[in-house]
């Protein structure tokens, strides 16, 4: 033994101790995980020189690495109402109820329902699961799970992009209308009046359709006849998209410290409007026959393969599958956070909510069907009055009902005159024009989208009482209901690459938004409509499919599902039901695929075609996009998907390196971020407790066995800061337990 052996020895024991005492005090710290979490990144795109930077400061000769401490939700509520106003969006209110209307009333909650618990539910787990455990943006989290499909999170980068584009023109829309609704009367209540200089008469236009068709394609689009005729800029919705880019900008500014405060308005404001709607139109005649019809069941539509596809198509698009929004959002969770608990109720409060609109939706509706059933029935009774004497006997005219008032017949009393009539003029009663103004037929009129919220509604909201109020209401309902939507599908694009590249988040949010505004000009000029309905059918629904589909895959075939359960029950605590490994490995891959052929065959099989607006005939056409347009559709699909296997070519044939990746500053390697390497005897295990590279651990000694765990006691699923577990694995050491680390 040296003669200096004991004080070598003395130096060593001082050194574990020091390294210990600093565990310990750091052991808060580091439990506050739900706080912050460190991630150290480098430039490996040099001579693979390593940088050792000690904690008082940095050596002359060493390059400096930058640590970067993630935000993360102030509370469990402000992360639940981030996710719930991410998912639930404008579809919840104009889509769901069309689709259950057209679809068999109550009976289309069945499809709907199972296919939730089939595709809905695992893969929003599944989402949250990957996003929570990796703790990056799509683009870090499927360049982790395997750096060949590093494409995924790209195209959900695009997809989010394509979709953020036309998203907030609509919010600019609603924006119109809720700036226009402090009138009394609303300005779409009746038709305008045209002067000359020798009479006055109504707008033609709008006597042919009505005046809230008439406000909204003439007074707030003032759109042309036809996608080609571009007509210039529409100025009173360029500055309203100027405002929504704003609000946006301003909101995601600072992250998720920002937004997050904002979601507690956003994400709540929508259901306390749709109450207050509910019991104002619970308390309008009509509104009992409109939920009526609503949820009688038409059991022989579930039969058709039609009803399942969009039931299918509906589930996915509302827990925003695909966007990297979800991923995102969970990427700022704290590690043990029980996702599995928030997938499932978020995945019902979404369903819930759409219930809710479909019931206010059919509610108006219904009070919307009784008064033109009122008018029909004025109108047709006074024909019935010109008839009497000559094509009608008065003798069929029951003696209860009073004609000399023909707007106190009620619809009961014209449906008895209409069917006595018919029982004796059977061969000529189709002569006599008579209406038989169903209230049913008044209803089967499907309307959704914008001509359900700009049209049949605002029509609804004319004959409230203070109908501003509930206008004003309304608009500012779906503005909230839009910027929740807004804030995850902009997160879905900046998380990522901020995660990747490392750019100040502030910048990036300004750029991102300033360029959106300046391609959204091509949705506010006179054609603007037409685009916004082009790139809501191609540019989302095919990409996100083909994205979801690789998400899947990627976790349950590449990953490997069994190592996915492992990672799960080290973050959860216990492992989830066996019901979700037949899922991910079979069940909800299989019924994605046979939904991306059923809507690729949808898609092949119908022309590309949009709905046009004809100014002379004041009604809605559909034409089919000329040949440039068609191009733009294709392309706005190979757009969206072509990141996947560019990225897997690259990949492949090693163009890009799997240990680098080009500009971005962090490195990965199939199931592991490669921070440094570490050189031979220097793999302390501190350093990978707190986060550090080897040179910055407290001790500059050997001390691969200073805080290891014995393997198989209690609590070896996870590090002692509660940070690092089984996808975290700094170094290629096969054999290494776990629990080691």
């Amino acid at each position: 033994m040296p003669k200096n052996g004991k004080a070598v020895k003395r130096e060593l024991d001082d050194d574990v101790t020091e390294s210990v005492r600093d565990l310990l005090s750091n052991e808060d710290a580091c439990d506050d995980s739900f706080k912050k979490s460190s991630l150290i990144v480098g430039d490996h795109g040099g001579d693979g020189k390593e940088c050792d930077v000690e904690e008082g400061g940095s050596h002359g000769e060493e390059e400096e690495e930058e640590e970067e401490e993630r935000p993360a939700w102030n509370s469990k509520l402000q992360y639940i109402l981030a996710q719930v106003g991410f998912s639930v969006g404008l579809g919840n209110v104009w889509r769901f109820p069309y689709l259950c209307q057209k679809n068999g009333g109550g009976a289309y909650l069945v499809p709907y329902l199972i296919l939730l618990i089939l595709i809905g539910i695992p893969l929003f787990f599944l989402e949250l699961a990957v996003g929570q455990r990796i703790r990056r943006g799509s683009i870090g989290v499927w360049n982790y799970i395997s750096p060949r499909l590093g494409g995924i999170g790209f195209a959900s980068c695009m997809v989010c992009f394509f979709v953020a584009l036309y998203y907030n023109v609509i919010i600019g829309w609603s924006l119109f209308y809720f700036s226009q609704s402090f009138q009394q009367p609303l300005p779409w209540h009746e038709c305008p009046l045209v002067k000359n200089k020798t009479s006055t008469y109504v707008e033609p236009e709008c006597e042919k359709s009505s005046a809230t068709t008439y406000y909204w394609y003439r007074e707030a689009l003032n759109i042309s006849d036809n996608i080609s005729e571009g007509g210039g800029l529409n100025w009173k919705m360029t500055v309203c998209l100027l405002i929504a880019w704003s609000m946006v900008c301003l909101a995601m500014i600072k992250g998720i410290q920002s937004s997050g405060k904002v979601m507690y308005f956003s994400s709540l404001f929508p259901y306390v409007v749709l109450i207050c709607f509910l019991v104002r139109a619970l308390l309008l005649k009509g509104s009992v026959d409109g939920i009526r019809h609503m949820f009688t069941p038409k059991l022989e539509i579930m039969l058709e393969a039609k009803v399942w596809r969009e039931a299918a198509t509906q589930v996915f698009f509302a827990l925003g599958l695909g966007f990297g929004g979800v991923i995102a959002f969970s990427s700022y969770n704290k590690r043990d956070n029980n996702c599995h608990f928030d997938a499932v109720l978020v995945s019902f409060i979404n369903f819930f909510t759409s219930v809710l609109a479909t019931l206010v939706v059919f509610a108006v509706l219904g009070f919307k069907a009784n008064i033109m059933i009122s008018k029909c029935v004025a109108l047709n009774t006074n024909k019935i009055v010109g008839l009497l004497g000559t094509d009608i006997e008065r003798s069929l005219i029951p003696h209860h009902i009073n004609l000399t008032h023909v707007n106190q017949v009620s619809a009961e009393d014209y449906h008895q005159m209409i069917e006595i009539i018919k029982g004796v003029k059977e061969d000529q009663y189709q002569a006599l024009g008579l209406d038989p103004c169903s209230i049913e037929k008044e209803l089967n009129k499907a309307v959704q989208g914008t001509g359900l919220a700009f049209i049949a509604f605002t029509e609804a909201m004319t004959h409230f009482p203070a109908s501003p109020f509930w206008s004003v209401m309304f608009f500012l309902m779906l503005v909230n209901l839009g910027l929740g939507s807004m804030f995850g599908t902009i997160e879905g694009i900046l998380t990522p690459l901020i995660d990747t590249f490392k750019v100040r988040k502030e910048f990036l949010t300004v750029g991102c938004c300033v360029l959106a505004f300046s391609i959204g000009l091509l949705f506010v000029q006179r054609s603007g409509n037409y685009f916004v309905a082009m790139f809501d059918d191609y540019s989302a629904t095919l990409p996100l499919l083909i994205v979801v589909v690789l998400e899947n895959v990627a976790v349950a075939w590449v990953y490997g599902i069994d190592k996915f359960f492992e990672d799960l029950k080290d973050m959860l605590g216990f492992t989830p039901y066996r019901f979700y490994y037949y899922m991910w490995k079979y069940i909800t891959p299989t019924l994605l695929l046979v939904l991306l052929c059923a809507s690729f065959i949808q898609l092949s099989l119908t022309p590309p075609s949009y709905s046009a607006w004809i100014q002379e005939e004041a009604k809605e056409q559909t034409l089919h996009f000329p040949p440039w347009g068609i191009v733009v559709c294709i392309s706005l699909v190979v757009m969206a998907v072509m990141p996947v296997p560019v990225v897997f070519v690259l990949r492949y044939f090693n163009i890009i390196d799997d240990g680098a990746s080009g500009l971005a500053t962090v490195s990965y390697k199939k199931g592991r971020i490669i921070k440094e390497t570490a050189l031979p005897g220097e793999d302390d295990d501190a350093s990978l407790i707190h986060g550090r590279s080897p040179s910055e651990a407290p001790s500059p000694m050997p001390g691969n066995n200073i805080y290891r765990k014995q393997s198989g006691g209690p609590g070896t699923d996870i590090a002692p800061n509660g940070l690092y577990g089984i996808g975290y694995l700094m170094a290629d050491i096969r054999d290494m337990p776990e629990s080691d680390l």
